[in-house]
């Protein structure tokens, strides 16, 4: 893609939205530069008089539409819950980074509303001859993602689905990373792909390390530019909107002390998790 059709502000309609879980929805639109994205690859999200915001990728080219799934936290997104269909919003991207696609067993293991840039890794890993661990966990049964999406779309395919949730309500009770090790154990895996909480990244990179396993996490910072500029996603020597969001084991080790514990406000001051 040219860098003008990225960078340059296109304004789309909502042709659909989707309730996915407790305060998470997903919001569809048509944008042909989307329809080319990679999974992993994220979109500058203008909310007209309030913000600007990153949002992953969650939907490429489904039926000719594109999406973005967003869990109400804040002002930006508290307005994008209050969309309807018709309604527009601005939108620039895809930016960053995406995954690296792999052959052989992956494990795949979300937390949460990081669940939203696995989706369409998952749907091209299906394309493959792959076999598919996917791990999906959340605090409770209500904020779970995209289960049902998962079981129909690649259900002809070699793949398992694990269930946790911390307060016992669906599945294993326990977090995502206690599932992700005991596949570990007894699974040779040739990647492990993973987004959600950054606590939950780092235990994933600790365990990539003991059990000898490539791995390629998302991760979230905060944003202005989107293209290397501001430095305001600075992890180590490492810019997430340019040079991820997705970064490899060895690059999130090269990070040091910078990855699992400060992050950057918004006045670009470091602050710790």
């Amino acid at each position: 893609m040219y860098p003008n059709i990225i960078n340059k502000p296109r304004i789309v309609e909502i042709k659909r939205v989707e309730e996915e879980a407790e305060k998470i929805k997903s919001l569809m639109f048509k944008d042909d530069t989307c329809s080319k994205a990679s999974p992993g690859q994220f979109i500058m999200v203008w909310i007209p008089g309030i913000d600007e915001i990153p949002l992953s990728i969650s939907m490429i080219n489904q039926k000719d539409l594109s999406g973005i799934t967003v869990k109400k936290i804040g002002d930006a997104t508290t307005a994008l819950h209050s969309l309807k269909l018709g309604d527009e919003i601005g939108i620039r991207g895809p930016y960053g980074r995406g995954f690296r696609l792999t052959e052989g067993q992956s494990i795949i293991v979300g937390g949460g509303i990081g669940m939203a840039p696995l989706i369409p890794l998952v749907e091209e890993l299906a394309k493959g001859q792959n076999k598919l661990s996917l791990v999906i966990g959340a605090k409770k049964q209500e904020e779970l993602l995209f289960m049902d999406q998962m079981k129909s779309r690649i259900s002809k395919i070699d793949f398992e689905l694990y269930i946790s949730t911390e307060d016992g309500s669906e599945g294993r009770k326990g977090f995502a990373t206690d599932l992700a090790e005991e596949i570990l154990k007894n699974q040779k895996a040739d990647m492990v792909y993973t987004c959600g909480p950054e606590e939950m990244i780092n235990t994933m990179l600790l365990l990539s390390k003991e059990y000898k396993v490539q791995l390629q996490a998302s991760l979230e910072r905060f944003m202005r530019c989107a293209i290397g500029i501001c430095g305001s996603c600075m992890i180590g020597k490492l810019r997430v909107c340019k040079d991820g969001p997705v970064f490899s084991n060895i690059q999130l080790e090269e990070t040091g002390y910078e990855f699992g514990l400060p992050k950057r406000d918004a006045s670009g001051k470091k602050e710790i998790y």
